[in-house]
């Protein structure tokens, strides 16, 4: 019986062992994101109640990044998601009811430093400024907190907080490639179609190179436009019927 209950005790300890060991292989693996379904995920459950509207997998800076759009009432978010760890980089969401009409008195920028602190408790303003966009005054401010670099941006007559983004410093920091970015990628293409309109970007190599390559659509044509990763040059534009 004693001989059983050692037995018994040993199998027991062999399964804890191994399960340990798969728990910890598990957990070692679990913020890492392998596809565009977990970013979704992991997007939809940092955004309650979101509607998601496009999933994109880039290159920021050189670093594999998965970037999720969400629309959520009157806002549109964004978050970018690093896909080796699964570490949320980036933060933002903006305003898109916006009152171009108000006549209320446009707003100090005492008040509007007030208002930030509020938003962002504890962080220092490094800087703040009222610009006009053609249609209305806003005040565009720069904060810095425990690593994140915010960015807040509101309406100078109503107050609103209209545009809240927030990024790790250590983001920017990690740039070995340089790579312009898929949306400066497709900004940079549809100038050489006038009137199209980007279906699809994505980043590859062709000729030893990476490049981005922006798929374009204009009437009953679909072109092909790649661009350089890092300088932005425009390498080749091709017409495929389609």
């Amino acid at each position: 019986m004693k001989k059983q209950k050692r037995i018994l005790t040993f199998i027991l300890m062999l399964s804890l062992v191994f399960t340990g060991i798969l728990v910890t292989s598990e957990m070692a693996y679990a913020g890492k994101i392998t596809n565009m379904q977990t970013a979704r995920k992991l997007a939809m459950k940092k955004v309650k109640k979101a509607v998601v509207t496009e999933v994109d997998k880039d290159y920021e800076k050189g670093i594999l990044v998965y970037v999720v759009h969400l629309w959520r009432q009157t806002k549109e978010y964004e978050l970018i998601y690093r896909a080796s760890d699964g570490v949320l980089l980036s933060y933002s969401w903006e305003e898109m009811r916006i009152n171009m009409t108000s006549r209320k008195k446009i707003m100090s920028k005492s008040t509007c430093q007030k208002l930030a602190r509020k938003e962002v408790p504890q962080g220092k303003i490094t800087s703040i400024a009222k610009k006009y966009d053609g249609r209305m005054y806003r005040y565009k401010v720069k904060m810095q907190k425990k690593g994140k670099n915010y960015f807040l941006e509101y309406h100078a007559r109503t107050q609103k907080l209209l545009e809240y983004k927030w990024e790790l410093r250590t983001f920017r920091g990690k740039d070995k490639h340089n790579y312009i970015g898929w949306k400066k990628a497709k900004k940079i293409a549809l100038p050489s179609v006038p009137g199209a309109e980007a279906v699809k970007v994505e980043l590859g190599k062709s000729r030893g190179i990476y490049v981005y390559r922006v798929e374009l659509v204009k009437d009953r044509l679909k072109y092909q436009i790649e661009i350089h990763a890092s300088t932005g040059e425009v390498l080749k534009i091709e017409r495929i019927y389609k």
